[in-house]
Order: structure tokens, then sequence, then C-alpha cells
């Protein structure tokens, strides 16, 4: 039990500090391309940020944070790990409003929440990847027709999203380049399972080397993480990083649970209580993520509150009499100049 209990104190050490890492990589990253002074941005498709030591910072906290979560997994379950990189949108907000001056307001931060809300019950409800073992066995699942058509739609998706959404929406839609991102992330996440798979044959004395599939995986993966890489920085270069960051985070991980569902077939074997919970974390993150899109511009004011929530006008001493009919004349419908004339004359006679 001793043990068993330090592992899962390292593996809940690894995840936290996977999570500092990979948050604060975001805001170094959005800090070197703000460093850029009018030389060619990666908005308009400009590589000037490969010359700052705080892009490249930034990149290698996200390195130091990936492997942090990678070894993650090595101590402690999944159920545990998965949920807590969640805690990067956290991270990333509080740091860019501190050092970005980037504010969020209430309904961004509500937004915030019910994302990661979302995204940890989804996790927590999905169904465990079939075990794979072998290069042999994860050939089997790639050649699967599902893996190979939910391939060729993220692929063409892609090139719509790069060549005729990208130059008409790219510069107003944060969702564009943030959806290449995703969508070829989760092709990264597969190549970076099979490579896995090599590195322990390789290490148990197989002759991996001579094997196609690892090589064609290797490449593969370069080319998706050059991708990821390009149109996150143009995503973060154009918009905010307290905007950026959760919509990625949440994006991210349902295109992967959808690949990795598709290529190791997890949800075959679901109850309903996992179904349940997973269709419930998934309008939770849309919701969530409405709020932090449509309202992230919108100042919440004392106006727009109730009026049993809006402070008091300076009238201590007004007659309950006199504070009854100030407030039941805010609450009366607008009557035409006729209709006002002749309630008005009513009132004369009356009195």
């Amino acid at each position: 039990p001793a043990a068993m209990g330090a592992g899962f104190g390292a593996g809940l050490g690894l995840a936290l500090a996977s999570s500092a890492f990979i948050g604060g990589s975001f805001v170094l990253k959005k800090k070197g391309l703000l460093r850029l002074c009018g030389r060619a941005r990666a908005g308009q498709g400009g590589h000037a940020y490969l010359r700052e030591w705080l892009w490249w910072a930034g990149l290698l906290c996200m390195g130091v944070g990936e492997a942090a979560n990678f070894a993650a997994y090595a101590f402690a379950p999944a159920t545990l790990v998965t949920p807590l990189g969640a805690l990067s949108v956290l991270v990333s907000a509080v740091l860019s409003s501190i050092f970005l001056n980037e504010q969020l307001n209430v309904h961004g931060k509500i937004g915030c929440i019910l994302s990661i809300l979302g995204s940890t019950v989804m996790v927590i409800h999905a169904p465990q990847e079939e075990e794979v073992s072998s290069l042999e066995s994860m050939a089997e699942k790639l050649k699967d027709p599902g893996f190979i058509v939910f391939a060729v739609c993220v692929l063409v998706s892609s090139l719509l999203l790069i060549f005729v959404a990208g130059p008409r929406y790219g510069q107003s839609n944060v969702l564009v380049y943030v959806l290449v991102c995703s969508a070829i992330g989760s092709l990264s996440v597969s190549c970076v399972k099979g490579l896995g798979i090599a590195l322990k044959e390789l290490f148990s004395g197989k002759p991996v080397l001579k094997e196609p599939l690892g090589w064609v995986l290797l490449v593969c993966l370069v080319i998706c993480i050059s991708i990821q890489i390009n149109y996150l920085n143009k995503a973060l270069d154009i918009f905010s990083t307290s905007v950026v960051t959760p919509i990625y985070y949440v994006l991210f991980t349902t295109a992967v649970m959808t690949c990795s569902a598709i290529l190791f077939k997890e949800w075959q074997h679901m109850v309903l209580d996992n179904i349940i919970g997973s269709i419930s974390g998934f309008l939770t993150i849309v919701s969530g993520i409405f709020l932090l899109h449509a309202f992230r511009d919108m100042p919440l004011t004392p106006s727009l509150l109730p009026l049993f929530l809006q402070p008091r006008r300076a009238e201590p001493h007004l007659p309950w009499s006199s504070a009854d009919r100030h407030q039941s004349c805010q609450h009366q419908p607008l009557l035409p100049s006729e209709d006002k004339g002749s309630q008005s004359a009513e009132e004369e006679e009356e009195e």
C-alpha cells in the first residue's frame, strides 16, 4: 500500500506539473509573438517568431508538460491524469490576465468553468481503449474501414479550412485555425500511440527498425505537429489567449476521444450511465464555448443585473407609499401620448 500511495502521489504531482507547464507555454508563446514589432507576424503567414527566445521557451515548456503528462500515466490512473489536463486552461487564463493584460469577464470565467466541467465529465465517463500491444495489431487497426473514413474526412475538412475558410474567415473567426489544430491533433495522437508501441518493442529486443510502419508513423507525426504549431501560432497571434486556450482544449480533447473510439473500438462496451454522462458533458462544453465566445466583449455592469440585485439609489428617507409608487412606475407599459393625456385628466378630476 505504501508503494501504491507513493506512485499515486507521483502521478498526481506530474499531472499538476504538466498543467502548469502547458498553461504557461501558451502565455510565453503569445508574449513572443507580441514582440515581433512590425515584422512578418504569424497571422499573416510569417515565421519571424522562430527568432524569438520567448516563443522557443514556450515550446520547451509545452514539450516538458507533454512529457510529464505522458509519464503521469505510468503512476496514476487515466481517470485522474486526463481531467487534470483541464487545469492548463485555468493556468493560462490567470497568467494571461497578469502578464498580457487580457481581461476575462464573468461570462468568460463561467464559460471556462463549464468547459472544464464538461470535459471532465466526458473523460470520466469515457470507455477505456482496447489494448494494442504490437505493431502488427496496430497495423490491423489502421486498416479498419471506419478509421480510414475518419482520416479521410479529417484531411478533407482540414484542407477546406486551410485553403477556403482560412483566407475568408481566419482573421475574424477563432474556430477556423483551432479546428485545423484539433483535427490534425487527433491523428498525431494516434501516431504517438503507435510510436510508443514501437519503442516498447524496440527495448524488448524486437527488430522494429526494419518495420516500415514505424517510419511512416514518425513522418506523419512530424507533419501533423508542424501543421498544429503553425496554425496554433496564427490563432494565438490574432485572438486572445484566454479565448484560444479553452476552445483548443475542448475541441482537441473531443477530436482525440472520437479518433480513439473509432480506432480502438472503445464505444462498443459502454453502459447507459456512461452514454448519458458523455452526452451531458458534451452539452456542457457547448454551453461553455457559447458563453466564452459570444459574450467575451460584453462587460457585466450593474444595469444588466435584475432590479433586486442592483445597488439602491440614494433615497434613505423615502416613504413606503412613494417607494411603492416609484417601483410600480418602472413596470408600467409605455402609453401613447393621447392615453397619457386622458389619464392625467382623469387624475385631476378625481383630485
